[in-house]
């Protein structure tokens, strides 16, 4: 057979061959929407990749951006890895500390930004003395006022570039994508991507087995860009001539039902918290989805209500995927199967809130605390394992390896896997509660809460308790002006253990998010670490 090294700067040549009408569409800043096209953005991508080289960047060089989805950032993807250096996303939600980390660490010399974040960035350039230049995601026409150093708008760095140039060969491992984890418990760590992982990624995500899409979808893209490369969406666009809806800085409800009702969103691909809001929206305005057929869903486990409510209000299919920055990221995903068709609704659900059987090239396994294999019987749960071509080896720039000797990788969660394969995540597993040597699923917890019609979202905390060691605290954002503890405590009683039952439920405005879309629980187990010992 021939040989065959590609890097991913392939992917939008291909789209720009084979697919260059299809569009690409933003909201941006303004509010305004802007449509371009896999063959524009393939012309702009070669523009950026060839100023790029002229500037002086080099192979495996990481480039940073702060950047929102739109057809620049698609742009940035493919311009700066197609030419031999690294896209490295940085998540703007991070507190600043972590951001000058995180720009130290990876050398960034140059910094795409959004002009919104300019000022975050004018705030820490002083301790960020590896960035030699930043460039303004606008027209030269929209560069605004600036106190960064040697700042230029996107439209004049890349006005010059080379429409036609041609992206250089590299290795199969050579780097392409950065992505730092959140960081919640010391410093973010980065994790670095391959052409040839990416490209597999890609290929993988696009199978029926994958996500299961078509090139008649039309993707709302609500999953940032900055993290995990998309969730791989935009190479994945760009393999298959798919239509990108990219919502800028639009993630409200009606901004979304907009962009959904007028580009003809098929898809959408979000986090729990977005779609919180979203149906929420929908729900006071009387809206029904009608062009979306499915919605997948990571990040965090997603609640059986939130399924049950885009069924049977808007005909929306719900397919839960896991996967982490280690996983590129997809892992798993319980996509809809004939055998699901024929369920009745709640156990069709129930199978719902699963994480789903693996992808091929993804291999799992639980262990004990000993490393021993468990069973997969769906009723043994341990630490969950996973290794494949795109699962994480060594964190960028650490000197050790972060799998064992036969290459699996810890993935932080306890889980368990049933005889179907179906892989249910029980709970983080600095998150699972240990109370008199028994552990309580705060997933399960939190879902069985989450149905009930006067919680909008939950969630459940291990407490300090003077008898158990530990105990279950619910903490509860009501849907109304209902705050009723026993209607709660009442309508739990069926759904879990009687030993499970909440010490307590403390109603909230809100729950902290972290810069990902999940429950800082470190925050509240900090907050409310006495509140059984009073």
């Amino acid at each position: 057979m021939q040989k065959w090294t590609k890097n991913v700067g392939s992917l939008i040549s291909y789209a720009e061959r084979i697919f260059p009408d299809v569009e690409i569409v933003t909201r941006n800043l303004s509010g305004e929407i802007t449509k371009s096209n896999y063959g524009e953005v393939a012309k702009r991508a070669k523009k950026l990749g060839s100023s790029l080289e002229k500037y002086g960047i080099k192979h495996g060089q990481n480039v940073g951006s702060l950047a929102l989805n739109t057809y620049r950032n698609m742009e940035m993807y493919f311009g700066i890895s197609g030419m031999g250096a690294v896209m490295h996303t940085i998540n703007f939600r991070l507190h600043p500390e972590q951001i000058v980390y995180i720009i130290n660490h990876a050398e960034n010399r140059i910094i795409f930004v959004e002009t919104v974040f300019a000022p975050l960035l004018e705030a820490i350039q002083d301790n960020c003395p590896t960035v030699e230049q930043y460039i303004l995601l606008c027209s030269a026409e929209e560069m605004p006022e600036t106190k960064l150093k040697n700042a230029i708008s996107y439209e004049e760095f890349i006005k010059d570039g080379d429409e036609k140039y041609e992206w250089p060969e590299l290795g199969e491992d050579a780097p392409c994508g950065l992505c730092y984890t959140s960081g919640t418990t010391g410093n973010p760590k980065g994790v670095l991507y391959s052409h040839k992982s990416t490209l597999l990624h890609t290929w993988a995500g696009s199978s029926a087995n994958g996500m299961g899409l078509s090139a008649d979808d039309s993707i709302l893209m609500v999953v940032p860009m900055f993290h995990v490369m998309g969730w791989g969406l935009p190479y994945i666009g760009a393999m298959n001539g798919i239509k990108l809806v990219l919502p800028g800085m639009g993630m409200d409800g009606a901004a979304l039902v907009e962009l959904i009702q007028k580009e003809d969103v098929t898809l959408a691909f979000g986090v729990p918290t977005i779609w919180l809001g979203l149906l929420g929206y929908c729900e006071e305005n009387n809206i029904k989805l009608d062009n979306v057929k499915q919605t997948i869903i990571g990040g965090s486990a997603v609640p059986y209500a939130m399924i049950k409510e885009f069924d049977e209000k808007h005909d929306v299919n719900v397919v839960q995927g896991w996967g982490m920055t280690e996983t590129s990221p997809l892992a798993t995903a319980t996509l809809r199967t004939p055998a699901m068709d024929k369920m009745p609704k709640e156990e069709r659900y129930k199978l719902q809130t699963k994480q789903g059987k693996p992808i091929y090239g993804i291999e799992l396994k639980i262990v004990d605390d000993d490393g021993n294999r468990l069973p997969e019987d769906g009723e043994a749960f341990g630490k969950l394992l996973v290794r494949g071509p795109w699962v994480n080896k060594r964190y960028y720039k650490h000197d050790e390896d972060a799998i064992d000797a036969d290459g699996w990788f810890d993935t932080g969660d306890i889980s368990s896997i049933d005889p179907e394969g179906y892989m249910t995540i029980v709970d983080r597993a600095k998150d699972v509660i240990k109370s008199g040597g028994e552990w309580i699923s705060s997933v399960d917890l939190e879902n069985a809460a989450q149905s009930h019609p006067d919680i909008m979202q939950a969630s459940v905390i291990g407490v300090a308790h003077p008898k158990w060691d530990e105990r279950p605290l619910l903490l509860v954002v009501p849907a109304n002006d209902k705050k009723d503890k026993e209607s709660i405590y009442s309508f739990l009683e069926d759904k879990i253990a009687k030993w499970w039952k909440p010490d307590d439920i403390v109603f909230v405005e809100e729950l902290p998010i972290g810069a990902t879309g999940k429950v800082l629980k470190i925050e509240l187990r900090e907050q409310y670490k006495d509140h059984l010992m009073k």
